[in-house]
């Protein structure tokens, strides 16, 4: 007797594949936010020297 395919959400690559995308996914999006604040504390500490 045959096995029938577990079927989740994701019907298209492995186990390994969407893993693998959603580490990729997500230190993309914790770089952009270490980036989005690292640029604004600068711009934030340049315009406090510039009016102080």
């Amino acid at each position: 007797m045959k096995r029938k395919p577990r079927t989740t959400g994701r019907t298209t690559g492995s186990r390994r594949t969407n893993r693998l995308r959603d580490a990729a996914a997500f230190s993309l999006l914790r770089g952009l936010a270490y980036g989005l604040g690292t640029g604004s504390a600068g711009l934030l500490l340049y315009w406090l020297q510039s009016h102080l």
